[in-house]
């Protein structure tokens, strides 16, 4: 069994004063406070280096910020190492490549996307691209103008999807061989349907399908993955809602299991997980809904051993613990919620690989890909 340390980012608008700590055992589930690690304003979404040595955050603010930290592994602290502008209003997402040398951030206010090479001692260096989207959506009140809402790497680190949730699309890009750049793959973007709201992207770890969660209408839209080229490939919709929901919804967070056998889908209203088998061809098969006991499920993460969920029930403060059999991909809350203030975001990371302050602004080596 491993133990692992756990950070929430949060919003900043209420008691909250930034990113927090926890120590969580893979063997009880168990979470133990560290407490504060990194005052900062509304970290709402976070990146771990795939080296577990550092940890990235972007501030959503109307003047973006995107914070690269180094990461203690004996308390668990947060040390700044430089801050970036996010070259946009409202970041709301951040990712990492798999070889931990570019940052991606999405501005979901200003409705850009900007991209930065991540130096060997895990500082935020040169701006690498920048995207800037226009149009609108048929929600007018969501979909008044673009608002891209993160980016995800394929497996084999040559391509990225970017949802933009207010033009109903997906973006498509080609890693530059060099890691410095983004350019449009061919084709360019994968059009939805008008008002679905896309959000957030999953791939499967086989590479050959991925799936978007659209926010606005709750479902889940399954596609092909050609990783020749890029291309993706609609085959098929399903909903994230339980049999007869009728109440207001929008949906948060996707993730598929390591082994790629089970996929988990938050909703916001209906406050639950869905839970989906996966099929040989990519197909979904619903198995359960979860209660988050708790509300507004904006965000939640698969430990790295695939045995635990973390749920972060924004409206509700609290963290909430689930179980997860590896068999069946259901879900089984354990203990009571976790005190925590307006988490948005929450993240593992390996503490045994995490390395000091001080060896993390003295290394010069590159980073190996774990």
């Amino acid at each position: 069994m491993s133990d692992y340390l756990t950070y929430a980012g949060t919003y900043t608008d209420g008691t909250s004063r930034g990113i927090y700590g926890w120590r969580f055992s893979s063997e009880s589930g168990r979470l133990t406070p560290i407490g504060l690690v990194a005052e900062t304003v509304n970290p709402s979404f976070l990146a771990v280096h795939p080296s577990q040595r550092f940890l990235y955050a972007v501030g959503e603010a109307p003047t973006g910020l995107l914070s690269a930290y180094s990461i203690d592994a004996g308390t668990g602290a947060l040390q700044l190492l430089n801050q970036v502008a996010s070259r946009g209003c409202g970041p709301c997402h951040v990712a990492l490549d798999a070889a931990g040398t570019i940052a991606i951030a999405a501005n979901y206010g200003s409705g850009s996307v900007a991209a930065w090479k991540i130096m060997a001692d895990g500082r935020l260096g040169d701006a690498a691209a920048f995207l800037q989207k226009s149009g609108c959506g048929v929600n007018r009140l969501r979909q008044a103008g673009p608002h891209p809402h993160g980016a995800f790497f394929s497996p084999d680190n040559r391509f990225v999807v970017a949802p933009d949730l207010g033009l109903d699309t997906l973006c498509l890009y080609r890693l530059d061989p060099r890691l410095d750049s983004l350019e449009p793959a061919d084709p360019p973007s994968v059009r939805l349907r008008p008002g679905a709201g896309p959000r957030h992207f999953a791939f499967h770890p086989a590479g050959r399908h991925g799936y978007v969660l659209n926010e606005l209408d709750s479902t889940i839209t399954a596609f092909a993955f050609e990783p020749a080229h890029g291309a993706l490939r609609e085959f098929s919709t399903v909903s994230t809602l339980p049999p007869g929901f009728a109440g207001d919804n929008i949906a948060a967070e996707i993730a598929v299991d390591r082994a790629g056998r089970f996929l988990y889908a938050s909703n916001r209203g209906a406050d639950n997980l869905a839970v989906y088998a996966i099929g040989r061809q990519g197909s979904l098969r619903l198995i359960e809904h979860v209660s988050t006991q708790g509300r507004t499920p904006r965000h939640f993460a698969i430990d790295p051993a695939g045995g635990w969920l973390l749920a972060a029930n924004q409206d509700s403060d609290n963290l909430v613990v689930f179980r997860r059999d590896l068999a069946t991909g259901r879900l089984t809350a354990t203990g009571p919620p976790i005190e925590a203030a307006q988490p948005a975001c929450v993240v593992f990371v390996e503490a045994g690989k995490a390395t000091s302050p001080r060896r993390c602004r003295e290394s010069s080596a590159p980073v190996a890909e774990e």
